[in-house]
């Protein structure tokens, strides 16, 4: 059960840093040379499901003195990338706001959806709970 709710957390922090990217990329409309960013969702979430991260780098211990790394699983750093392959303006910004939108949309409709889950999950456990109290 606690699984879910992690894994929707996850989720809904790539969410965030996504609709991030593309309010950034909105605002960033008129600026030159401008390309714009995003991140890959989908494989940012299929490696948290596979419990793999991204880009894992060991780090070294030589001495005992060396403290224990961040376990860098908790943390959300998705692949940051460009978004191209839509024809650059004369400025050289290639950002076309009809796509940004749209992904925008998308992404808060799914969040709102994210969100109702986490919800309905809390419901859940409060039903469980109260329902204990009167046995």
């Amino acid at each position: 059960m606690f699984k879910t709710i992690n894994f929707l957390e996850k989720s809904l922090g790539y969410r965030k840093i996504r609709q991030d990217l593309i309010a950034s990329n909105i605002a960033n409309a008129d600026t030159p040379n401008y390309r714009p960013r995003d991140i890959r969702f989908e494989e940012a979430l299929k490696s948290e499901l596979e419990n793999k991260p991204i880009h894992k780098l060991e780090l070294a211990k030589t001495s005992p003195m060396h403290m224990e790394p961040k376990n860098i699983n908790d943390d959300i750093k998705p692949v940051v990338f460009f978004r191209d392959g839509h024809l650059a303006r004369n400025d050289g910004n290639s950002v076309d706001i009809d796509v940004e939108t749209t992904e925008m949309a998308k992404n808060t409709i799914m969040y709102n959806a994210e969100i109702a889950a986490v919800k309905k999950r809390v419901e859940l456990f409060k039903l469980v709970i109260d329902s204990s109290k009167s046995i």
